[in-house]
């Protein structure tokens, strides 16, 4: 089984309301995939239908080979970290981690050294309602930790997490990743995001939108590339109405330098054109951000005109 998650037709209906309906996807072992779309597109829903703690109205949904409302032995195999975790505060986070690894008949040992990766060791046997809410949330990351999961959702992991805390986050997800397992980030925060999935997976109003790598949502939303040039001396006038005559509208930007949209489809051959104009002295190209995509997709509230603008 190559796949963690494999959705078809996947359906939750609850009365009249359809909270997902006809998702098809696949999820691979060992990817990041960000799991994106507004409020009520149907994220929790998916999550829920994963944790098998909802059953679907349709289709078929398969976690790491099995059907997660029939196995409930498979819970053992995924970690998960909620959007707002709410734990016992009288206990202290070594006691907290002792409890759950019973419950979920993961080695006890563990609860150290996971308190030790998240950077909690010198709080351990503090009681958790003295800890802040960055702390909290670094708990509940060890607590999704416990007994090695080959599965771990992650909902606005980084909720309360300071830069320091959030790099850290996403080192351990990337540790994840380089051991084999699969991890899905459930996030509004596009941009802190991007550098570290692999692909995504876009709902909206209950339908998946559009899945894959970024790469590949790329070449589905055809988005320009922003270039923005550097003229050499004082060429950008001159650099301005040659662009100009070839169909190439700049902007001048208050750093001196020009911005320019150049169309995916037949980019290269563009920009060996500007290299190799006399008065460029360099380029930079921006390739379409992730937020970018997705408000092209039609995902978010932006227009597409806004989205690349």
């Amino acid at each position: 089984m190559n796949h963690a998650i494999a959705c078809e037709a996947l359906a939750k209906r609850y009365g009249t309301l359809a909270a997902l309906d006809g998702v098809s996807a696949c999820v691979p072992r060992g990817r990041v995939i960000g799991l994106l779309g507004h409020n009520g597109a149907g994220k929790s829903t998916l999550i829920k239908l994963i944790l098998g703690l909802i059953a679907p109205s349709g289709g078929r949904l398969d976690v790491l080979g099995q059907s997660p409302w029939r196995a409930h032995a498979l819970r053992r195999r995924i970690g998960y970290l909620p959007e707002s975790a709410t734990f016992y505060a009288s206990l202290s986070g070594r006691e907290l981690l002792d409890y759950l690894a019973r419950l979920k008949q993961a080695p006890r040992g563990q609860a150290q050294a996971l308190l030790e990766r998240v950077g909690l060791a010198h709080a351990a046997d503090r009681r958790i309602g003295t800890y802040s809410k960055g702390m909290r949330q670094r708990l509940g990351l060890a607590q999704a930790l416990l007994g090695s999961p080959e599965l771990v959702l992650l909902d606005e992991p980084t909720t309360g997490l300071d830069p320091q805390a959030t790099r850290e986050l996403y080192r351990i997800v990337g540790e994840l990743r380089a051991d084999g397992r699969c991890v899905l980030i459930s996030s509004h925060l596009l941009a802190e995001l991007e550098p570290h999935i692999d692909g995504a997976l876009i709902l909206r109003q209950g339908r998946l939108l559009a899945a894959g790598s970024l790469d590949a949502l790329g070449e589905q939303a055809a988005l320009p590339a922003r270039v923005l040039l550097h003229p050499r001396g004082d060429a950008a006038g001159e650099l301005l109405a040659r662009l100009d005559a070839r169909g190439l509208p700049a902007q001048r930007r208050p750093d001196g330098r020009l911005e320019l949209q150049v169309p995916r489809a037949g980019k290269l051959p563009v920009l060996r054109e500007l290299l190799a104009d006399p008065a460029v002295a360099d380029l930079d190209v921006r390739e379409p951000t992730l937020a970018q995509l997705y408000d092209w997709l039609g995902a978010g509230q932006r227009s597409a005109a806004e989205a690349c603008a």
